[in-house]
This record gives C-alpha cells, sequence and structure tokens, in this order.
C-alpha cells in the first residue's frame, strides 16, 4: 500500500503508516491538476491540508485510489463530488485543530481590541506609537458567532470566560440544544443588529459562500467588527474593504481568503483597518500532530477493517459494528456477483436480512452488495458511490430487516428482477458462508469458490 503527503503532514501520522507496512511519498504542495495526476499514479490514499487542490482532473486516472485524506476540517480543496462519482472515500479530521482554530480567531479579538500589530509595527519602526492606539475593552462587549459547532463553541466558552456577552446563529442546532447550554440562538439578522463582534465559524458551501454580503455587513452595528478563520469566501471581501473605507466598520481580521496564498498585490494588504493572518488556524504543534494522528488512523481502520469515521461521503460504521458486519463482507460480494449474472441488466433489487438482525448495521452490506452488482459491468463502482450509480442506471434499491430466518440465526435473502427476470437467492454464514436457496429450490454452495 502507498500514500502521498502534501502540505507537510506531521511525522507522527507518517509513522503510523510507515508502521504497518505502507510506503509512504512526502511531497511539498501540488497546485497543478496534471502534475498531482501523476504523482497519484499506484497511490492508494492521499493525504492533504489547504495548500494542494484535489480536482476531478486530478484524479480521473487515479485507478487505485481509495482514500482521499484532508488533515484538518474543511474540504472545500476537495472535489467531494467527483471523488464520490470515482468510488473514494474523503475523509478528514475536524476534532484535532479546534483548540488552535478557537484560540487563533481569539487571539485575532485581542489584537483588534488593542491594535497590536500597529503597535508593534511602530515599535520596531522606532517610533513611540501611543498616539491613536487607544483600545476597547472585550469583557462586556457582545460577541456574534456564526456557527455553533465544535470551533464555535469552543470560542463561545472562551469568550464567556473573558466576560464577553455572547449570542448565536446556527440553523442546524436544534433550540433545544441550544437551551441546555449558555449561549443563545438568534437569526442571522438578529445576531447582526445586536452584535459589536461578528466571528464565523462555518464551512464555505454554496449557502455560505458570501454569507457576510454588503447587505448584510451594513446591517451590523456602525463601528462594529468582523473576524474570519474559518474558510475564505464567507465574507466578501470587496464589501468589506468598501465598508471599512466608509467608517460603517471599525476593523476586521481575516485569517481565511478567497484566493490563497492570498495575492501580493491584493487591496486587502494594503488596509489600515484590517488585520491579515496567512491561514494560520490550525497551524500549532499540537494541532499538526493530532490530526496527522486521526487521519492516519481513521484511514489504516477503514482500508483493515471497513471502519467508517470522518467521512464525508460514506455514513459512519464503529469498529464494533465493522467487526460484527466483517465476515459478511466477502459473502456479499459474491452475491452481487451471482446476481449480475443471473440478470445481467437489474432494474429492482431488494435485499431481506432475516432472522436475528438487531446488532447488524445493514448499510455498508447493501452498499457492497450493489458495488458488486453493477461493478461486473463497467466503471469503478465501490460502496462510496454505489448507491448513485444505480440511481444513475435506474436501479430501484430496497432494504427490509427482520421477518423470519426460516430455522437460520440470519439469513440473507436477494430478489432481483430486470429484462421480464425475477431471481431470488437465499444465503448464511451458517457453518460457513454458502447459498441455501435459489428461486426457492433448495441447495448448497459456497459463492466464494464460484
Amino acid at each position: 500500500m502507498k500514500v502521498l503527503a502534501c502540505d507537510g503532514i506531521h511525522d507522527d501520522g507518517l509513522a503510523l503508516f510507515r508502521d504497518a507496512g505502507w510506503e509512504v511519498v512526502v511531497s511539498d504542495p501540488i497546485k497543478d491538476p496534471a502534475a498531482l495526476a501523476r504523482a497519484l499514479d499506484g497511490v492508494d490514499a492521499v493525504l492533504v491540508r489547504s495548500a494542494t487542490p484535489v480536482t476531478a482532473e486530478a484524479i480521473a486516472d487515479a485507478t487505485k485510489l481509495r482514500v482521499i485524506g484532508r488533515a484538518g476540517a474543511g474540504v472545500d480543496t476537495i472535489d467531494v463530488d467527483a471523488a464520490t462519482a470515482r468510488g473514494i472515500a474523503v475523509m478528514n479530521a475536524p476534532d484535532g485543530n479546534t483548540l488552535a482554530a478557537a484560540e487563533h480567531a481569539i487571539s485575532l479579538l485581542f489584537a483588534l481590541a488593542r491594535h497590536i500589530p500597529k503597535a508593534d509595527a511602530g515599535m520596531k519602526a522606532g517610533q513611540w506609537p501611543k498616539a491613536g492606539l487607544t483600545g476597547f475593552e472585550l469583557e462586556g462587549k457582545r460577541l456574534g458567532v456564526i456557527g455553533l459547532g465544535r470551533i464555535g463553541a469552543t470560542v463561545a466558552r472562551k469568550a464567556l470566560g473573558i466576560g464577553m456577552e455572547v449570542a448565536a446563529y446556527d440553523p442546524f442546532l436544534p433550540p433545544a440544544a441550544a437551551a441546555k447550554g449558555s449561549v443563545p440562538l438568534k437569526t442571522l439578522d438578529e445576531l447582526l443588529a445586536w452584535a459589536d463582534i461578528v466571528t464565523l465559524h462555518v464551512p464555505r458551501t454554496k449557502e455560505t459562500t458570501n454569507l457576510l454580503s454588503e447587505a448584510r455587513m451594513r446591517a451590523m452595528k456602525p463601528g462594529g467588527y468582523v473576524v474570519n478563520a474559518a474558510r475564505g469566501g464567507l465574507v466578501d471581501e470587496a464589501a468589506l474593504l468598501k465598508l471599512l473605507d466608509e467608517g460603517h466598520l471599525a476593523g476586521a481580521a481575516l485569517d481565511t481568503f478567497v484566493t490563497e496564498p492570498l495575492q501580493a498585490d491584493s487591496p486587502l494588504r494594503a488596509h489600515p483597518k484590517l488585520i491579515l493572518t496567512p491561514h494560520l488556524g490550525a497551524s500549532t504543534s499540537e494541532a499538526q500532530q493530532a490530526v496527522s494522528t486521526i487521519l492516519a488512523r481513521q484511514i489504516l481502520d477503514f482500508i483493515d477493517t471497513g471502519a467508517v469515521a470522518g467521512c464525508v461521503n460514506l455514513p459512519p460504521l464503529t469498529a464494533e459494528a465493522a467487526r460484527e458486519v466483517g465476515p459478511w463482507m466477502p459473502l456479499m460480494s459474491a452475491l452481487g456477483r451471482l446476481a449480475a449474472r443471473l440478470v445481467p441488466a437489474p432494474t429492482r433489487l431488494h435485499v431481506t436480512y432475516a432472522g436475528r438482525t438487531d446488532a447488524l448495521d445493514t448499510r455498508p452490506l447493501t452498499r457492497l452488495l450493489v458495488a458488486s452488482l453493477l461493478g461486473t459491468a463497467s466503471g469503478r463502482i465501490t460502496p462510496v458511490n454505489a448507491l448513485a450509480e444505480a440511481a444513475g442506471r435506474g436501479l430501484t434499491v430496497a432494504e427490509t430487516l427482520g421477518g423470519d430466518g426460516d430455522g437460520f440465526d440470519r439469513l440473507l435473502r436477494i430478489r432481483v428482477e430486470g429484462e421480464g427476470r425475477s431471481r431470488e437467492i437465499e444465503a448464511t454464514l451458517h457453518r460457513g458462508p454458502r447459498v441455501v436457496r435459489l428461486d426457492g429450490v433448495e441447495i448448497e454452495f459456497d459463492p466464494l469458490a464460484n
């Protein structure tokens, strides 16, 4: 097995791959899709941070690639749709840099409040720049947190600790969950009108791009501040400059940008009311060590046992659940191939898990069955893209849990239809993997041997 590590992945994570017998190839960031495509030849997993974009072009011919790993949280530099279509799992490690990202946001609050960058620059220029650098205290100020996930919640907790009033906007957080904490929820419009400082902690998606538009920033209090240490593109950069020039906003601090690295001639660099840092949110030694080891363990477990954690295009599967379904996996692959021989152009698949199925997570089994059924025809199909491929080919997939096991502890019943035909396979792991009925006729053979 071979892993390509770009963007300065911490060696503690790479050591886990080496200990598992993997070949580890370390690379500087690869910006060019064609160059990345060449580098991915023969690679089973690729690890990136934010510097290497993983595009559809880059992975189009990556026939061995099974996992794209993001050492951190944001996956906006990875074409997840293209990876899913290719059957490639996309994993991230959002928990590893939570504290680092939250602390960086808090540090930007202090830098804005006390003009620390200007004071430092003036001192180093031989000045004693007290005039014009009177700041303000954070205690008692209102902080509006957009996004109350792991990082946003940590920022809120730390802001409360220094005496700030905190409220949040998060459309995905149930009010009951927010009520259990000490941070009240508001609508976005309410939050913008209420806050002295707004800090963003959401991923960049179609819905959140330019979330802070000119109109929304105008809805903020005159003299308000903006902090974005989440993802570039959440704030309309041109509108931000305009409102800073007009004086409606008093200042802003940005750690992330629409284009990274930020262009040398960007007008953001020259604005006196802006504090800029080069995407340092996760740049602590502790965070980089944590995300690299978390990601490595996730990938190794996924490859070795089928356990799924931190995957953005597959449902989670605990290690315990993976051990439970593991013995069924070879059988499902074999049954998919058998079903494809019986009905080469299927239009409907119904899978029944009969008998004692309460502890069985059937999602990976059904996905694997579909991948095996369709994969005999064409293309690269894996459990990652199996259901999407089925929908695209007009194959309806249905699943039933429970029912009579007909004397077996667990019985798998597969009905596949197409071209006017309907075939049924019944199989079990009792006394080894075996088909016990075909179209209702008792029969016994090992499908793995055929």
